[in-house]
């Protein structure tokens, strides 16, 4: 039987006291390698979601209040 099938979804998730419950559920049932792996797709996911926020590049002029970059001193 896996994690999934005995899923059953629950309004109280929603709640902070609901979703801690559902958190110390999870890491009862899931396994260690299921952890690990669990974490590596949310690190992915964290540094793609940061990747994607980063407008402009490090090197790139910061522009001023009317969209044009400053003059280089």
């Amino acid at each position: 039987m896996t994690l999934l099938s005995k899923l059953v979804p629950d309004w109280r998730w929603g709640t902070a006291e609901g979703s801690r419950e559902f958190d110390r559920w999870c890491d009862r049932e899931l396994s260690f390698l299921e952890k690990v792996r669990w974490l590596e797709e949310a690190e992915t996911l964290s540094m793609a979601m940061r990747l994607k926020t980063d407008v402009r590049p490090l090197s790139a002029p910061l522009e001023n209040a009317t969209g044009r970059a400053d003059p280089q001193p």
